[in-house]
């Protein structure tokens, strides 16, 4: 069963998810990422910028580039099919994402938005009644 990380309480959502996909990287995790394309566009402009003394590698799923996207230990997509073959999955989008078992974890980010909130709360249902394993993280400021 996959893993499910659940990161709830988040002030700032895009700065945090900097900062988890840092220490991912750092760790030698390759995590793909799932969200939609004006989310991705944020995180990629993102991780760019949020320290100014690191570069944290990542680039955009791109048809036709199965080397590069090898090589780089983040990847951003909008669908989970392009992420298949990655161990762990950020999902920064409203729905669970299918098939879950293809991750080994997936990981949660949600802020204290009440529709993501809501949102996040349904997915977490959905896991636990599919059997995933489930940790919950209350991220405080």
């Amino acid at each position: 069963m996959t893993q499910v990380s659940f990161y709830t309480g988040v002030p700032d959502r895009l700065a945090y998810c900097c900062r988890l996909l840092r220490k991912a990287q750092q760790s030698g995790a390759r995590v793909g990422v799932l969200a939609p394309a004006a989310m991705l566009e944020r995180l990629d402009a993102a991780l760019w910028s949020f320290e100014a003394t690191e570069f944290v590698p990542h680039m955009r799923y791109q048809a036709g580039k199965p080397e590069l996207m090898a090589a780089t230990p983040l990847l951003l997509a909008e669908r989970a099919e392009q992420l298949r073959g990655w161990p762990v999955l950020l999902n920064l989008g409203a729905e669970m994402p299918d098939p879950i078992e293809a991750f080994e974890r997936v990981l949660e980010v949600l802020s204290r938005d009440p529709e993501q909130v809501q949102l996040g709360r349904q997915r977490f249902k959905r896991y636990k009644e599919l059997g995933h394993q489930l940790d919950h993280h209350e991220v405080r400021d």
